[in-house]
């Protein structure tokens, strides 16, 4: 999908099993490949990622073979890929690329490590400096510190080795990517001699090093570990522990225990399955960042459940090297906080899939959020109210991340997330499982005829339940309105669009206002009723204003008239009248409303215009006037307005009765 629109939501429950963790699922199938014997990795993540990494794995020679869903039998090579040449593509793939790039440098092949266009942007050199002090050849392609690499056989370390560097120690960068520390960790013992590995700065995304080093000791390797600045790998190779099972995704329980502590309640919280307190993953961490901004935390040996306090959230300030990416979660559930929050020691965030401090700064921006950020920093003053916020169309930056952290923001506004298929990187059916656990504010579509009343009925329902109302309709002729007094030609298709996506405009019973100016006269016009067929027949201002529409779907609810409200603008709405009435009784109708308002009229001339319109509306190739087949069907010809008013709000009620 090019885009998801997300209504405002208003409550979350639940509970969903996670899939296997990206972390565990690429180092275990490296490990297993690496080791002598056969493995069975069982609950392997589904992904782009992981699928990089079979994917290279098979180019290489290795015998990876699915033996059911999410179940992959590995035949270990013992270090000695059988493909001494090869070329591989590791798309943007972080762990893939990094951990590959070590093992293949110190094995005896000539390999090309490729990806996309971020991947070449993200540095390497950290890592290449340390594999040469090991005998390792690399080349750069392109630039200088960055993918795409050229490997060649290894050297004798004799003969290369710098006099500064001790034969037994490897030095390295900690602050950059612990995904440096990680490749370097799991390739050292494919040279069969024990190496010290020194980590010069401050090592970050600790955890995630954790998990390297619990999997190595699973696979027979074991690493001495001095203050996380030192790390001596015994001179032993790896051997397949069997049978090997991942565990749920730490970092991607983070956007659901969220969710929980946005909008779940004690009596019904929002539980993740798959992780918990025997988690070998550093982002269970996110969880006590999450009780410390007073959400409900409740945790099992695999599961953790989530729900709201009894008042508000409130903003921390929060050291997350621990937690790195479920950190860029709390960025969003800061918006639900009263009080400022403030990440530090995110430095890893520019490096990532992309620049995500800035990212994350300029899509809260479009928010309404005021947002600061530093180096290694972001601080987050979330507005007064959660209504306070703007509807926005967010940009993901094919940054899995930050379409899934940005869903939460529907908690307080209706939201356009564009490619949200970038989250198959790591989560695949993201959305999915997002849309049956968040439950949005209800809407109300009526559709019907010119003429029947379906706009009065609409917003006479909207004013009963205190929602919100939207005329559809109104929306084209406020879109010609706008333009004609901009200056723009209806039938410039760009400029007409530009002006439709930015409309400012508010419904009420009484009175319909553009950019805060009363216009009910104005938009009646026969001109402008013109204008608005026009501008309604172009793809370019339906689409603009389909999102537009949309945002209209706010908390408490929301009742909406017009062609389509059923059918493409809120197909899966809570209640779909069609309301009619014959011709000749509409024809009445608005015969008498223009005598009242002391016009001539002609009902004969009235009856012939509305059977002409009714024929051309069900002719339309987009929205022709139909009945939905799950809509409710109303006849008003022997009802007034205010018993059709009761029926619509009975037909409501009976719909949220329990079953």
């Amino acid at each position: 999908m090019e885009f998801i629109d997300l209504p405002q939501m208003i409550a979350a429950d639940g509970s969903i099993r996670l899939p296997g963790s990206k972390s565990i699922s690429n180092r275990a199938l490296l490990l297993a490949a690496l080791s002598a014997g056969t493995t069975e990795v069982r609950g392997l993540l589904a992904s782009d990622d992981t699928a990089r990494m079979l994917e290279a794995l098979k180019v290489l020679g290795v015998d990876v073979v699915e033996t059911g869903t999410g179940h992959w039998r590995v035949h270990g090579c013992g270090g000695r890929f059988p493909n001494r040449r090869a070329e591989l593509f590791l798309g943007n793939a972080g762990t893939a690329f990094r951990s590959l790039t070590a093992a293949l440098a110190l094995a005896e092949g000539e390999y090309v490590l490729k990806g996309v266009a971020r991947m070449h942007e993200r540095p390497i050199g950290d890592l290449v400096d340390a594999l040469r002090t090991c005998g390792a050849d690399i080349e750069y392609l392109e630039k200088e510190g960055y993918p795409p690499l050229r490997l060649k056989p290894v050297r004798s370390r004799s003969r290369i080795r710098p006099a500064r560097i001790r034969p037994d120690v490897v030095r390295i960068r900690g602050d950059v990517s612990s995904q440096f520390l990680t490749g370097l960790l799991m390739a050292l013992p494919l040279t069969g001699a024990e190496t010290v590995v020194e980590v010069e700065g401050e090592l970050i995304s600790r955890p995630y090093v954790e998990i390297t080093l619990d999997l190595m000791a699973r696979f027979g390797v074991h690493v001495a570990c001095r203050g996380w600045q030192s790390f001596t790998i015994a001179g032993t190779s790896y051997v397949s522990p069997g049978i090997l099972h991942v565990e749920g995704d730490a970092s991607s329980a983070s956007y659901f225990l969220a969710l929980g502590a946005i909008g779940a309640t004690a009596d019904k919280p929002l539980r993740v399955e798959g992780v918990g307190r025997d988690s070998i993953q550093g982002d269970v961490g996110f969880a006590d960042a999450l009780a410390q901004m007073g959400a409900r935390i409740e945790m099992g040996p695999d599961w953790i459940q989530a729900s709201a306090p009894s008042g508000k959230l409130r903003g921390i300030t929060l050291d997350c090297n621990a937690i790195p990416d479920a950190a860029m979660t709390l960025a969003i559930v800061a918006l639900f906080a009263q009080g400022e929050t403030r990440l530090d020691n995110i430095a890893s965030w520019r490096v990532k899939e992309t620049d995500r401090i800035a990212a994350m700064a300029r899509e809260l921006g479009k928010l309404g959020v005021r947002v600061e950020e530093g180096a290694d920093w972001l601080r987050i003053i979330p507005p007064g109210a959660a209504h306070s916020l703007h509807a926005a169309i967010i940009d993901t930056y094919d940054d899995h991340r930050m379409a899934m952290c940005f869903s939460l923001a529907a908690f307080g506004v209706p939201l356009r997330i564009n490619d949200p298929g970038c989250t198959a990187k790591t989560f695949p059916g993201y959305f999915e499982h997002f849309i049956r656990l968040a439950r949005p504010a209800p809407v109300i579509a009526i559709d019907g005829p010119t003429a029947s009343g379906k706009g009065t009925v609409s917003a006479r329902v909207a004013r009963a339940l205190g929602f919100h109302y939207l005329d559809s309709g109104a929306l084209y002729r406020l879109t010609a309105l706008a333009a004609r007094d901009a200056g723009i030609d209806w039938e410039d298709e760009a400029a007409v669009a530009e002006i439709a996506a930015r409309l400012e405009v508010e419904f009420s019973e009484a009175e319909t206002r553009l950019g805060g100016k009363a216009v009910g006269a104005a938009m009646r016009e026969e001109a402008i009723a013109a204008g608005a067929s026009k501008v309604a027949a172009l793809p370019a201002v339906r689409n603009a204003l389909l999102f537009r529409q949309r945002a209209f779907h706010r908390a408490p609810g929301l009742v909406g008239d017009g062609r389509d409200m059923g059918s493409v603008v809120f197909p899966q709405a809570t209640l779909k009248v069609f309301l009619t009435a014959s011709a000749e009784v509409r024809a009445e109708r608005r015969y008498r409303q223009l005598l009242a308002a002391g016009r001539e009229a002609d009902l004969a001339v009235i009856l012939a215009d509305l059977e002409t319109r009714d024929a051309r509306d069900r002719q339309r190739a987009l929205a022709p006037l139909r009945q939905e087949k799950d809509a409710l069907l109303l006849d008003t010809d022997t009802l007034d307005i205010e018993a059709a008013t009761r029926r619509v709000l009975e037909w409501y009620e009976q719909r949220l009765r329990p079953q």
